[in-house]
């Protein structure tokens, strides 16, 4: 039977009907994201007594000949750049974001666009004078999949808020095209984007205004961010300076590969931090997709296979955040809807600092010496895990 046995040909369709079951499980929990209504891009008005965040998007989307939606989830012929300005609430929970329930939204009670201009790529060096403020900081976000353009926009202009990050907001937004079963080819528009987000940060770390940079990947958006920076370290020999943290936030990523990307960064290489949790549900089907591979933002940093990976690399903190629950019952936006882990990224990570276990919320307890010399630091809800040397 070329090989296959009769209990491998009855276990394939158990396999096919566990991973459907899986995705409309996932579905499920993705619902409330399929009554938005369509055209939230639209500009209105702006109104007294909101917020706003001005950003710069960068995307390899297709445009949309929809202004309300401006880019789809099919590739574009090379890289388009817009600056956005989202229009915020006042007296909103950190981490929510309270999108119209139909086209125009109101300001007042929804986020909304007021502005959207095309910028040319020779303007950039303008755009980021402007708005990099006494920081000279510039933070690029990179989602993740089952993303589109507009849920993107929101996202990031809710976590630039909420983190009061005083730094000009860079979206990169590759061509995800907002449906579930679309899991492969999102990785491949992923793939093919990752030499335009590699270019960006070129630009950014070029312009003189700017002296910082920190990435923030989501899910598989760390797969481009990753590969940007790695593709960057082959070509110049290291890291640019200015490139100073990458975040990655429930990363998609299979542990091995990421080790052999870091290794390939060399020594030159930004701090790294990762935001995971073992009961992100997105990450599980992603491992049952895998074939059972753990997906670097679901490991327990506390096991030996894990700390292994992590042996010898310095400057890579990993941040449990396996005990809270936050926004919808996937855990995979934790980073972003959590109050804790968004005050981190603010006063912490986007300072271009380290976090440690005095910057986490209190009551705190030593779970005892992981290694000779990396140790767990247990918090209520948050864990730190500092992989910097060889157990």
């Amino acid at each position: 039977m070329n090989g296959v046995t009769w209990l491998e040909r009855c276990r394939r369709p158990a396999r096919a009907r566990l991973s459907w079951l899986l995705l409309v499980a996932l579905a499920a929990g993705l619902a409330a994201c399929a009554s938005t209504p369509r055209g939230l891009l639209e500009p209105v008005a702006p109104v007294p007594g909101t917020d706003s965040v001005n950003m710069l998007a960068a995307t390899t989307r297709a445009p949309s000949a929809d202004a309300g939606v401006l880019f789809s989830g099919e590739r574009g012929e090379g890289v388009s750049f817009r600056n956005i300005v989202v229009s915020i609430p006042r007296n909103r929970e950190v981490g929510s974001i309270q999108l119209p329930r139909s086209v125009p939204g109101n300001p007042a009670t929804d986020f909304t666009v007021t502005a959207s201009t095309a910028l040319p790529k020779a303007k950039l060096a303008d755009w980021f004078r402007s708005t990099s403020g006494r920081s000279k900081r510039v933070f690029v976000f990179v989602h993740g999949f089952n993303t589109p353009f507009d849920r993107a926009v929101f996202r990031f202009a809710q976590l630039a808020h909420d983190a009061d990050a005083d730094a000009s907001p860079v979206l990169f937004s590759w061509p995800s095209r907002g449906y579930l079963l679309d899991y492969s080819r999102d990785f491949d528009n992923a793939s093919y984007s990752r030499s335009d987000l590699a270019d960006l940060l070129g630009v950014a770390a070029a312009a003189p205004s700017v002296r910082e940079i920190v990435i923030l990947a989501h899910s598989m958006g760390s797969w481009p961010a990753v590969e940007a920076v790695r593709q960057i370290a082959l070509k110049s020999g290291g890291v640019p300076r200015k490139i100073t943290n990458l975040i990655l936030a429930s990363p998609d990523l299979d542990v091995g590969v990421f080790r052999r990307q870091i290794e390939d960064m060399g020594p030159k290489r930004p701090q790294i931090t990762l935001f995971t949790a073992q009961h992100d549900r997105a990450l599980q089907v992603s491992r049952f997709i895998a074939r059972g591979a753990t997906r670097l933002g679901g490991i327990d940093p506390t096991q030996e296979e894990y700390r292994n990976q992590f042996a010898g690399f310095s400057g890579i903190t990993v941040i449990d955040l396996s005990a809270i629950n936050a926004g919808d019952r996937l855990n995979h936006d934790l980073f972003a809807a959590s109050p804790d882990a968004v005050r981190l990224i603010g006063d912490r990570l986007l300072q271009g600092q380290v976090i440690t276990d005095f910057d986490v919320p209190a009551p705190l307890a030593a779970a005892g010496a992981i290694s000779s010399a990396a140790t767990l630091l247990v918090t209520a809800p948050i864990r730190v895990f500092d992989a910097a040397t060889t157990p």
